[in-house]
């Protein structure tokens, strides 16, 4: 391309100018108002990718917007910088994770400084660095201190390819979340998060977010996964035990012909070590529990049963019934043990049929009579009671809240909710995370660290061999220890703190990242918070964004913040494709940001991955986009640099129905109205882009019949001064150095957003677009004021309308604002 202009000296100097001049660093307690935009910081893998891209230059084109609007911006970045990448990497090349990362983090902020972003680098937060992590062991502290961190033995996921334990959450589908190895189940003993503790707060707290997407919430409710029924107690013959049970449906409880145990309820090994072939057939279920129990729900496997040769009484019946093992009940679920209805349940009827069991109706549908005939499947709806002693007759729903009466009254049960919800495992085998803040006694039992002693540092003489257990677990000078009570020998806690972990808090720390006596600023945390838009991954749905949310209750309860949700405005943004794939260094479709930038420059690369797609959809990649994007960039600094004799001179003010200049002054207008609703209402940045390009077609269009009069020369520099303005979130260097060089002597990131005139802006017409059973059928143009009764009879009156509509019921039609008709028929 011909006299291209200097894209890689401009952003050189600018990114210079900005951070000489401190221009996007926060000011705590400012009357303006306060503005806090969060994007999820990164991982320091070495190198940025077209997700980081995406993600940042969103969250910058708002936040450089609020700074132009007036606002108090805090927008800062950090490093997520912990965890078992750095660590695998030493085991692999002999380098210290320490090293590694730091490393990285050097190389990957000079790419991020590189595209222009509006960080405010005085907040910039590691967590590998012992000034933040200090203050992970602090809140695992005031958690233990509450009983919401505590230890015990349990069966867990085992990455045997990372070497570490893992959460549910990071191990959904059966892989491990970080390198897709298959998941193993491991006994043994580890650290937990009472985050169940919190279970229904947790779903409570979805109304007061009412900007999030709503398959993210859809996606946290089933995983929470809330039940409401009843506990109850089934006492086991000849015992003082008893077996209690989970139920959704204690209306069904008199069809109850046999209780069913997890094999990995406490109970089954008790009920069936009298027998070594019962025995064998429960471990064997037990592991194949362990290698299902990650899979999708669609994953059926065959059932399987182990009559323990015991039996239970049914505390409403008296009736005794047998107990059996089978594969199907999960601890994870309940109590682990189940009352089985089979004439209710469609799994326990198929596990009835295949041992010969009875099937016994107890719910008839209402207004149907009782037939008696054997069933063919479970009839699992709600409906009215029959065999049920005194509650024959009632319907379900009524039956339920009388029949948990009745249980709560004589001791056996109670009302209760449940959850899928488990508590957070964040036990890891690993060096490269927090050091976990306690240490073992003979005497004293778990004893926590001293706040005073805090932090725990890492040790730096550790040797990488990738052998299963923790690292520090061979490290005498780190394992052994003192008991801050008695005085006595100790040994120091080897394992260290999910990642996870660090990332819960983090957004309160950028508040107050310099505070060395309380994790961060309370004052200055209720200036700042709650975050007014937080922008990351759909697939962080249900890890980060679910902890970072009880770790703000939590904070809350301990009297460090006030708020209750820190994220009321969630984007989530959708991910980047290259043919029709996600972009990833196995599919061999990366496209290194590097290069693109050397090539076309930041802006040009900022303002494609803007205008190619709406932020929450996918973004697909393709060469001629970037291109295209950068062929518009030369076009204006031309078409600028063409009429810079324009700014020499103060411009007449131009004003409405002048002849010469009023398209291109209504265009200018009608602009700066439509770019600022779209990135602050709806966040359509592809279209505010559009919207430029179209401003940008109709002065070139119009520039040199204007050039010929002195008010039309007044129109085309408003015109001009406000296509560099608008353009600035997005591409911030080309529209500096343009302001610069058009002679204005203020830095525009920190000029005012213009006004816009209501009248000039008003649309002469509005494309109305006609559905008909939502598929775009016509369309025309009316007047702005069109009222909907004028909107359905102009669609009706379509040629086109009337050939579809006709011989067919009209049953209603739907009007969106002034744009749309939608016709069902």
């Amino acid at each position: 391309m011909k006299d291209v202009y200097p894209f890689a000296e401009i952003e050189a100097k600018w990114q210079r100018i900005w951070e000489e001049k401190r221009v996007f660093e926060a000011v705590d307690h400012d009357p303006r108002t306060k503005y806090y935009c969060l994007e999820m910081y990164p991982y320091p893998s070495g190198r940025i990718h077209m997700g980081h891209v995406r993600n940042y230059t969103i969250g910058d084109v708002i936040s450089r917007y609020k700074f132009m609007k007036g606002c108090n911006v805090i927008h800062a970045i950090g490093w997520d910088a912990l965890g078992m990448p750095a660590e695998n990497a030493a085991i692999k090349h002999g380098i210290h994770p320490e090293k590694w990362t730091l490393d990285n983090i050097a190389h990957m902020k000079r790419q991020l400084q590189r595209l222009g972003y509006s960080y405010d680098w005085s907040r910039e937060v590691n967590t590998c660095l012992p000034e933040y992590y200090k203050w992970n062991q602090w809140i695992f502290l005031k958690m233990f201190e509450r009983g919401l961190a505590f230890r015990r033995k349990s069966w867990v996921n085992w990455c045997p390819q990372c070497r570490t334990v893992l959460a549910n959450e990071q191990a959904a589908g059966g892989v491990c979340w970080r390198c897709d190895s298959p998941v193993e189940q491991k006994e043994m003993e580890h650290w937990f998060l009472r985050i169940t503790a919190y279970a229904r707060e947790l779903l409570e707290g979805h109304k007061l977010l009412e900007k999030w997407p709503e398959h993210v919430l859809e996606m946290q409710k089933n995983w929470i996964g809330e039940s409401e029924g009843a506990l109850v107690s089934f006492s086991l013959e000849g015992s003082r035990r008893a077996i209690e049970v989970f139920t959704t449906r204690i209306d069904t409880i008199y069809g109850a012909t046999f209780l069913l145990l997890s094999p990995e309820h406490p109970l089954s090994p008790e009920l069936v070590s009298d027998s070594t072939e019962k025995s064998r057939l429960r471990e064997e279920m037990i592991r194949d529990i362990r290698e299902a129990r990650m899979k999708k729900k669609s994953e059926e496997t065959e059932k399987l049963g182990i009559d323990t040769g015991k039996k239970v009484v049914n505390p409403f019946s008296g009736e005794k019934i047998p107990v059996w093992i089978a594969n199907y009940i999960l601890m994870d679920y309940g109590t682990g043990a189940v009352m089985a209805v089979p004439a209710h349940d469609q799994r326990d009827f198929e596990f009835a049929r295949k041992y010969g069991l009875p099937v016994r109706t107890v719910i008839v549908p209402e207004g149907s009579p009782d037939s008696g005939e054997p069933l063919e499947q479970a009839m699992e709806a709600e409906g009215v009671l029959v065999r049920s002693g005194p509650f024959s007759g009632l319907r379900s729903l009524e039956a339920m809240e009388k029949m948990a009466e009745f249980a709560r009254q004589r001791g056996f049960g109670r009302k209760s909710t449940t959850y899928r919800l488990r508590d957070w495992g964040i036990s890891r085998q690993r060096y490269w995370g927090t050091p976990i803040p306690v240490v073992y006694c003979p005497k004293c039992g778990i004893v926590g660290v001293p706040m005073e002693d805090l932090p725990v540092e890492l040790p730096r003489n550790v040797r990488f061999t990738g052998e299963e257990g923790s690292p520090l677990a061979k490290v005498p000078e780190f394992v052994n220890a003192t008991c801050p009570i008695c005085g006595g020998t100790a040994r120091r806690e080897t394992d260290t703190m999910d990642t996870f972990f660090d990332s819960s808090w983090y957004f309160f720390r950028y508040t107050s990242p310099h505070r060395t006596d309380a994790p961060f600023d309370p004052a200055a945390a209720a200036y700042w918070l709650p975050v007014d838009l937080y922008i990351g991954g759909v697939e962080h749905a249900i890890l980060h964004l679910i902890y970072a949310r009880f770790f703000t209750k939590v904070l809350r309860d301990l009297g460090s913040t006030g708020i209750d949700e820190p994220f009321p405005h969630y984007l989530a943004q959708g991910m980047v494709t290259k043919d029709g794939a996600a972009m990833s260094k196995s599919r061999g479709n990366v496209v290194d940001p590097d290069e693109i930038v050397s090539q076309y420059g930041a802006d040009a690369l900022r303002l494609f991955i803007l205008f190619a797609s709406p932020p929450e959809k996918e973004f697909a990649w393709q060469e001629d986009g970037i291109e295209g994007c950068f062929r518009f960039l030369n076009r204006v600094w031309s078409i600028v640099e063409e009429n810079r004799d324009l700014f020499n001179s103060a411009p007449d003010i131009a004003i409405a129905g002048q002849a010469a200049g009023a398209p291109l002054l209504k265009k200018t207008h009608q602009t700066i109205r439509k770019v600022g609703e779209d990135i602050e209402k709806r966040f359509h940045l592809n279209t505010a882009v559009s919207s430029i390009m179209e401003l940008y077609n109709q002065i070139k269009r119009d520039r040199d019949e204007l050039r010929a009069s002195p008010k039309g020369r007044a129109v085309l520099r408003t015109a001009l001064e406000s296509l560099i303005i608008l353009l600035s979130p997005f591409t911030p260097h080309l529209s500096e150095e343009l302001w610069e060089r058009t002679g204005h002597r203020e830095i525009l990131a920190r000029f005012a957003w213009p006004d816009y005139d209501p009248e000039l802006a008003r649309e002469s017409k509005v494309e109305v677009v006609v559905q008909v059973n939502g598929k775009l059928r016509d369309k025309f143009e009316a007047d702005p004021a069109i009222t909907e009764e004028e909107m359905k009879k102009a669609a009706l009156e379509l040629e086109r309308i009337k050939a579809l509509v006709g011989g067919k019921t009209v049953r209603k039609i739907i009007c969106v604002g002034n744009r749309l008709v939608n016709i069902v028929v």
